[in-house]
């Protein structure tokens, strides 16, 4: 079902000519199917991260289709159009600025007119900035235009951070060193499954974005990492319940990292289509 069409918009309570950089305005919208905007241009930058649904972003020659995860970057006096999709409308938010730093800061971050789209995959935190600069200008909040100066910097920083994991995965992959990363995971992965050890902190331990190292994980073994170390606690407990007979299924759970029995004992069905119980009886069976 289509969401109702919504529109909301809070501009910055300063007006400020000739800025080092200044915030001019946030807002959010769902659109209608087919909404469009454009060809136009626009005399400021203007940011939009894609929350849900989809459409498509024209700038000059090339055409982007976008989808929740994806922030696109308009620049001053850029002939730009973009539309929602007809059965998939999009909703989004955006931030309005200028300044002569602005320039510079969208360069460090790796935006540009040649490079307007960024991919922060699931990572709600570029949604949750937007909506914090939308917030402080609605609420009138005391030095309201630095704390948004502040909130698109941080923005910005985070959209840097992807964009160089990105370029250090192409690098890799043109290296042959995809492969050492791929092990790096595995190994992480095979020595840390008795922790309640999460795909994040496993990003962090190697220094890579969470989401480029999920989309690499699994176009390069066909499983996600969250399901890659389900099927591997689940494998070990298997091996557990055949040769730790005085173990209960409870002290087996929490030793492969899954302190909820209950939840092991449906996954392992899941797996293998019978109870931990019903497989130690087995194999129990076999062994007499």
């Amino acid at each position: 079902m289509t969401r109702p069409e919504n529109y909301k918009v809070a501009s910055s309570p300063m007006i400020i000519e000739n800025d080092l950089l200044h915030v001019l305005f946030a807002g959010e919208s769902q659109t209608k199917p087919a909404h469009r905007l454009g060809p136009k241009v626009y005399d400021f930058y203007l940011m939009h991260v894609v929350l849900e649904g989809s459409g498509i972003f024209i700038c000059g020659d090339n055409r982007y289709e976008l989808r929740a995860g994806h922030t696109f970057l308009i620049e001053p006096e850029q002939l730009v159009s973009y539309e929602s999709d007809v059965q998939n409308p999009w909703r989004y938010r955006w931030v309005a600025f200028r300044g002569t730093l602005a320039g510079g800061l969208l360069e460090a971050a790796g935006l540009s007119v040649a490079q307007p789209v960024v991919d922060t995959g699931s990572s709600k935190r570029p949604a949750v900035l937007f909506h914090h600069i939308f917030h402080i200008f609605r609420s009138n909040a005391a030095a309201a235009h630095l704390k948004a100066n502040g909130y698109l910097q941080l923005l910005l920083a985070d959209y840097s951070a992807v964009m160089s994991d990105n370029a250090r995965g192409k690098a890799l992959m043109a290296d042959d060193e995809g492969e050492q990363l791929l092990q790096k995971m595995i190994h992480y992965l095979s020595t840390q499954y008795a922790h309640p050890v999460s795909i994040e902190q496993m990003a962090e331990a190697l220094g890579y974005n969470r989401a480029y190292l999920s989309r690499f994980f699994k176009r390069k073994t066909g499983t996600t990492p969250v399901t890659f170390l389900l099927k591997l606690r689940i494998d070990k407990a298997r091996q557990m319940l055949r040769e730790r007979g005085e173990l209960t299924i409870e002290q087996i759970s929490a030793s492969v990292g899954l302190q909820d029995a209950l939840y092991f004992s449906k996954q392992f069905r899941r797996f293998y289509n019978q109870s931990p119980t019903a497989y130690r009886e087995a194999m129990r069976s076999q062994k007499e």
